[in-house]
Parts: C-alpha cells; structure tokens; sequence
C-alpha cells in the first residue's frame, strides 16, 4: 500500500454552510464524489482532474422541502406526476439516514462507499401506506466509476403488495447541448411526454437534440453512451433492473418557467435517466426489487457505432 493509499480518507462525513449532513467519497487518483442525507441524493461526481461530471443547477438552495435540482435524484415511489403523490415521489425530499451495519462490497477494490436507508413515517402513509424499506448503496469504483445500487423491501404487515416505479434522476454535465449526442437507443420505441405519451419509434441513428425533449424509451439495452463532442467525453451509462431510459432536456422556454433552473443552464445539461417507467413493480410483503445503475466518463473523440468508449480510446492510440 502507498503512502497516498494509507493517507487517504475514502469517506468523509461533514456539513454544508446551511448545516445540512453530507458524505464526501474520494479515490487514491484524485476521484470524488458528494452526497447529501437530504435526498439521498449525489450532488457532486468529479474526475482525477477536478471537473465536474454532473449538473447542478445555481438556482437551487439545498434546502428542504425543495428538492435539489441536479445530481442524482431519486425518483420513488414514482416516477412522474400521478395521482396525490407529489412529483417523481417522496424519496428526494426526504432525510436518509446513514446504514449502522453496512454490507461489506462485493467488490473488494471499492472502498469509497457510503449505504443510507429510508423507511416509512406517518407523513407517507397519508399519501402512500406502505411500509417499506430502501437500501442504497453509493460507491466510487478506483477509475472513478460511480455505482448506485437501489434495494426497495415490501416489509408491510398487512399481507398488502404494493406497486411503484422508479428512476435515477441522473443530471449530465455537458458542455454544449447542440453538440450531444445518445447512441444506443436508435430504433427503439418511446412515449413522447410532449404529445400525450403517444408512442414512437425512434428513426436517427442517434439522438441529437435541437429542441425540448421528455421521452421515456422502452425496453433498452444495458448500456447507453452520452457523448460530448465539444468535450470529446463520452459517458457511458449501464444499468440492470431497470427496462426504461429517460431523456430530457427542457430547452429554453421550458427552462424559463422553472423556478429553481437557471434561463440558459439547458445548455449546459442532459437528463439520461436509467428508470422502470412503462411497467411498475409488484412486491409482495418480505419481497424485495433491485435496481442499480453505474456510470463512467471517458475521453473520446467520436463513438458512432461503439457502445464501449474504452474500445474507441484505445483504436484512437494505436492509430496515432
């Protein structure tokens, strides 16, 4: 072990200027990432050389009861706006609380890791009553990849199921959204939020984006490249457990109209949200559901066609 290794404090707890509770993550090459007990949510995923990897908009406030908007939301127990729920559910607005008796990882070489639990309170119940459990796990893997590993129990002593959905709210930070593009969802079907959930197919050969977009794709692959041309980063999103993909991005006039959303930051973002939209899950009392998304970003120039950057990189050096 070396002496950075020895030195290194893979996981810090501490307080933001408003006093609120958050974990930091960090790996021996210079990888970090933040997480708020407010959300259970990643607000922060930086690379070894200091650059933020995922949005946040300069309009939120990190304080409850709002929301905040950007990171890694989590939506439960649903996914967008029905019935007397509140928006994407209640899990973002909620206090986590840090897990006594954590697992140890399955992957041996993570040591930056952080396990929070939300259960019910009474408040849920006069808007959802279930009584459950949520277990999430946030990891940093030593090449930086950021792993969430969701656990969601049915601990009802009624005998009742219960049914929801579910998604990783993930705000990419792009440098340029005109110059953007998704690869791995072309050809797939998807519900436009903007006409009524009607469905479609998608026709590009990858996904670009010139306009508002709110689509839920169905049935996707395991994994979807983000690609950042004017970074020449691509991120590369992989999923189990989780069918759908979320694609938004609010364009300006959208944006004008959200309060806590800065007029131009639509530039600057691109929701890909790893999700279980179309069809919700069932779970039975002592049942359990488990969903888990990883992320990584890598440099690339151009990925068409290629759903591992890492093979891209390296055709690039041994063309050079």
């Amino acid at each position: 072990m070396s002496h950075r290794e020895r030195e290194l404090v893979y996981v810090q707890q501490c307080r933001d200027v408003n006093g609120f509770h958050k974990i930091i993550l960090r790996e021996v090459r210079g990888f970090s990432a933040e997480v708020y007990l407010y959300g259970g949510q990643v607000t922060s995923w930086k690379n070894e050389l200091g650059e933020e990897l995922l949005f946040v908009s300069s309009k939120t406030n990190f304080k409850p009861p709002k929301s905040i908007r950007g990171g890694i939301p989590i939506c439960f127990p649903q996914f967008s706006n029905y019935g007397s729920l509140e928006q994407h559910g209640f899990a973002r607005n909620k206090f986590w609380t840090l897990d006594p008796n954590p697992p140890p990882p399955t992957n041996s070489t993570s040591r930056a890791f952080t396990d929070l639990i939300l259960k019910n309170s009474e408040d849920d119940t006069k808007s959802w009553p279930h009584r459950y459990e949520f277990r999430l796990r946030i990891a940093l893997g030593p090449t930086g990849d950021l792993m969430l590993t969701s656990r969601i129990r049915n601990t009802n002593t009624d005998g009742k199921s219960f049914t929801f959905t579910f998604a990783y709210h993930t705000y990419f930070y792009v440098t340029d959204i005109s110059e953007v593009r998704i690869e791995g969802l072309e050809t797939l079907d998807y519900l436009d939020n903007l006409k009524n959930k009607e469905r479609y197919t998608e026709q590009g050969d990858a996904i670009t984006f010139e306009s508002e977009v709110d689509r839920v794709y169905l049935s996707t692959p395991t994994k979807i490249a983000i690609i950042d041309h004017e970074r020449k980063r691509t991120f590369e999103l992989r999923k189990d457990g989780l069918p759908d993909a979320v694609v938004w991005n609010p364009w300006d006039k959208k944006a004008k109209t959200i309060s806590d959303f800065g007029d131009g930051e639509y530039k600057h973002m691109l929701c890909v949200q790893a999700a279980c939209v179309e069809k919700a899950i069932t779970l039975k009392p002592g049942e359990e559901w488990k969903g888990r998304q990883e992320i990584s970003a890598v440099p690339s120039s151009y990925c068409s066609g290629h759903l591992d950057p890492r093979r891209v990189l390296v055709q690039e050096l041994l063309s050079r």
